[in-house]
């Protein structure tokens, strides 16, 4: 099995997330991270779907999500042809004594303080899944109280735009008429 990254164009309708998770849990597949979020165009939101799966399988399901309607386009990311990020916030135990070594680490890792509390730091880092789990495995001996990470969002590299590679237009549903 080896890792893919799906980006994923939708209309943005309600219970369109529902039923493309549902193809992947239909077939067994565990989504290791999703995240959904808006576009340039108003209409469209784009899903960034990572998976743990052979290839002939995601084969499958690919040409199941295709027949959706809400789908509009389906690109594999390649991990050299693509940027990937990810947002790690983390509440660190910081001691008068410890404080400064923590800063020096969120430094480091070029990260940034976002709370200052009397125990405790909470750190904003975005990067990909390697540098914030090397971050976290630095921090972990001052202490992690709490932590939580958004999924990978990716776009592919250089000029062209996955909606330049034939984005086909999303019907605009007509105003109500007025009787």
């Amino acid at each position: 099995m080896s890792k893919h990254t799906l980006s994923v164009l939708v209309e943005d309708k309600p219970g369109v997330l529902a039923r493309i998770a549902a193809l992947f849990s239909r077939r067994g597949f565990n989504i290791e991270s999703l995240a959904v979020g808006p576009t340039e165009h108003p209409e469209v939101s784009r899903m960034t779907i990572v998976v743990n799966v052979d290839r002939s399988p995601l084969e499958q399901v690919t040409k199941q999500l295709n027949k959706l309607v809400e789908v509009i386009k389906i690109v594999e990311l390649d991990p050299q042809g693509s940027v990937d990020r990810e947002l790690l916030l983390v509440k660190i135990a910081a001691t008068a004594e410890t404080r400064g070594q923590v800063i020096d680490t969120v430094q480091l890792f070029r990260a940034k303080v976002v709370d200052v509390a009397i125990d405790a730091l909470t750190v904003q880092i975005t990067g990909n899944a390697d540098k914030l789990a090397d971050f976290l495995r630095v921090v972990e001996p001052f202490g992690i109280r709490e932590q939580v990470q958004s999924g990978m969002v990716a776009i592919g590299r250089g000029s062209r735009s996955i909606s330049e590679r034939s984005l086909r237009p999303v019907p605009i549903p007509a105003p109500p008429s007025a009787i």
